[in-house]
């Protein structure tokens, strides 16, 4: 239920209930330095319409938390792709993204995403079966287009981030109603030491482990703030970084929570970014004369990004991260999903996304 009174604000902060929204700290309440956030924010399905939603990328796991958000939040949701993702009160229609049709819809929701960032498969997937949706739903009449991209474009040095780039712009550019959220990490993508350490290695980090940070936001809480998008107009025509609940981890940080939720020593093995930059140079005067070569330059350029770039706002003005001023929303917290996983209350299924 919505808040109305201080009262119910206070119940709401029983652990799993609070929430956090920074950028509303002039009309939120704030209890035992708990934010909730105020009543406008939570889209109520029982006083709104359903509407008819077709989500793209159900299969990955953030589009599984969009699916999730979105039929708990009332709307009709139809699935489209080329598997089935097997969600409970979701339909699906089998579609080629090379070649896809829609029916007329309320909105599009879009999380597909380039599976290794690789040049080739970002300019296939990010933009070109994204500009594929966009044909589409404008040739449909869907007025809405909710794309889920990523806040590492804001600071573009990467073939899939040019890719994105791209197809944002031409997004903005459509006519359509749009709502670009660039989410921080997630979770899966920080989990891949969890059975490094229960082997008895030690915890990987580039440096000191303090070089980046970031605010990390669950699947769930992702698509619960996608959902938001169909209802609330600050969330339309607009870009939106989004994290999860502060405060911003460093690598070492997660290194430690690791640890603690196995209840092992701590034991750390620091890697130099310089190292994997020195690969990257040589993959890549490789791959002048090996396709496979190149590729794997690819990756590392990706790897070297990752280690020494944040996933925080950037500040251009102050060529700097800001954690501050990174949104944040939602009350799922990486510490709690390492204790559930090192309890086997929750499995994860990573894919192509695990990094330091």
């Amino acid at each position: 239920m919505p808040f109305r009174t201080v009262e119910d604000a206070a119940k709401a902060l029983l652990p799993g209930n609070a929430a956090t929204w920074t950028t509303r700290r002039d009309a939120s309440i704030v209890i035992k330095k708990k934010l909730i956030r105020p009543l406008e924010t939570f889209p109520n399905s029982m006083s709104k319409p359903s509407k008819s939603i077709a989500l793209f990328g159900a299969t990955g796991t953030a589009g599984r938390g969009t699916a999730r958000a979105l039929r708990d939040a009332g709307h009709s949701v139809t699935a489209y792709g080329r598997s089935d993702p097997k969600i409970t009160g979701v339909a699906f229609i089998p579609t080629d993204l090379d070649s896809v049709t829609l029916p007329a819809h309320d909105a599009v929701a879009s999380c597909i995403a380039s599976r290794t960032g690789a040049p080739a498969d970002a300019w296939r997937i990010d933009h070109d079966a994204n500009l594929a949706i966009l044909n589409a739903a404008k040739r449909a009449g869907i007025p809405h287009f909710i794309l889920l991209s990523a806040i590492c474009v804001q600071k573009p040095l990467l073939a899939f981030q040019h890719a994105k780039l791209a197809f944002e712009d031409a997004l903005k550019s459509s006519g359509l109603t749009y709502s670009i959220v660039r989410p921080t990490a997630f979770f899966k993508s920080l989990s891949g030491q969890l059975d490094r350490l229960k082997r008895g290695k030690p915890y990987l980090m580039f440096g000191d482990g303090a070089l980046t940070a970031c605010k990390p936001i669950s699947d769930d809480d992702l698509g619960r703030f996608i959902a938001s998008c169909l209802d609330l107009p600050k969330h339309q025509n607009a870009v939106l970084p989004i994290g999860g609940p502060g405060p911003a981890l460093t690598p070492h940080q997660m290194g430690q929570a690791l640890f603690q939720a196995l209840d092992l020593p701590p034991k750390y093995r620091a890697v130099s970014p310089r190292v994997i930059a020195t690969i990257a140079g040589g993959l890549a005067l490789a791959g002048r004369l090996s396709p496979k070569m190149a590729a794997k330059a690819d990756l590392a350029r990706i790897g070297h990004y990752y280690a020494t770039e944040s996933m925080l706002h950037w500040d251009a003005a102050q060529n700097r991260y800001d954690a501050d001023a990174t949104p944040e929303f939602g009350s799922d917290t990486l510490f709690d999903h390492y204790r559930a996983l090192a309890a086997g209350e929750a499995i994860q299924d990573r894919g192509d996304h695990a990094v330091f």
